[in-house]
């Protein structure tokens, strides 16, 4: 298990390489919702455009760099951020995606100057490349959402949501791998309602609980360049089944949806998966009881407005 303790820690490491992303208290009644608080938190803003730059820096701040630098597989964000957090820390990068990569995505690890290969069509395909190449040279290996510097990285959202709302009794997470809400968990311990929310087409930690353990899940949809890597972390799916308290499927059509209502009512540009946890609360797949205090973590915003307009 990662600890709250060890989470504090690395965010006293981190907190100078990354932004205290904001949040904000929204009017339910603007979206339609039931809800007496919401509140966003916007790691949309972040760094590199995602929280994923927390655990990218927690792993170049705290392990021994070889000269050949680091690699990383990634549907995306994870790539963004290895390539940027890479570059302030003056270090060689080589991030494998596969052709579902989002253009914005690709050009940003491009930008940051680290050596892009597109390899395979899914998440998995890029990481066995990279898992290759990181034994053909003696490379870092920085996995997106199944290391312990991953997990401690990612838990610092958490505490910063605490310190910026600590009223919240509810929280809604977007699952991919499972490394953010496995973070968010473990700082929380127990304190708050984590529910997560998956893309109907990419159910990875839903198929895990039904089985019992990781398992191969469909990766497709909308969201697929973020939240769909096959199957949930061996590191995550002990700290979620322990602390997590539910998991809820949304449609494509429900994220497409979480994102226009973003833009026109707020002016908040979130990508597929960076919308997929308010699409639960807007599509009524969560629908908060009436003491429920809800907060929504938007969690990627590598997208462009033009694209939410109807």
């Amino acid at each position: 298990m990662i600890s709250a303790q060890q989470i504090r820690s690395t965010y006293s490491l981190i907190r100078s390489h990354i932004r205290r992303t904001p949040t904000l208290a929204v009017d339910a009644a603007d979206f339609g919702i039931d809800a007496r608080h919401l509140t966003l938190k916007l790691e949309s803003l972040q760094h590199a455009g995602s929280f994923k730059v927390r655990g990218a820096f927690t792993h170049l701040l705290t392990r021994n760099i070889p000269k050949v630098g680091v690699v990383a597989a990634s549907g995306g964000n994870h790539g963004v951020a290895v390539a940027y957090a890479a570059k302030r820390c003056k270090v060689p990068a080589k991030i494998f995606v596969p052709t579902v990569a989002a253009s914005t995505k690709i050009e940003q690890i491009t930008d940051c100057g680290a050596d892009l290969v597109v390899a395979g069509e899914r998440y998995a395909d890029a990481l066995a490349a990279s898992q290759a190449w990181a034994t053909q040279t003696g490379a870092l290996p920085i996995h997106a959402f199944d290391q312990e510097e991953t997990l401690r990285g990612q838990g610092t959202v958490g505490l910063e949501l605490e310190e910026q709302d600590g009223d919240v009794t509810t929280l809604l997470v977007a699952v991919g791998g499972g490394g953010l809400i496995a973070g968010i968990s473990a700082w929380y311990e127990g304190r708050v309602k984590i529910v997560g929310v998956e893309p109907e087409l990419a159910p990875t930690l839903t198929r895990a609980l039904e089985a019992g353990h990781p398992v191969d899940a469909e990766a497709g949809g909308v969201a697929a360049d973020s939240l769909a890597p096959r199957r949930v972390g061996e590191l995550v799916f002990p700290i979620v089944r322990r602390l997590v308290s539910a998991t809820v499927l949304v449609s494509d059509d429900a994220i497409r949806d979480a994102q226009r209502r973003l833009w026109s009512t707020l002016r908040v540009v979130a990508e597929p998966g960076g919308a997929a946890a308010l699409a639960a609360l807007l599509s009524h797949r969560y629908v908060p009881a009436a003491n429920e205090r809800v907060a929504v973590l938007i969690c990627g915003g590598n997208s462009t407005a033009v694209n939410f307009e109807r």
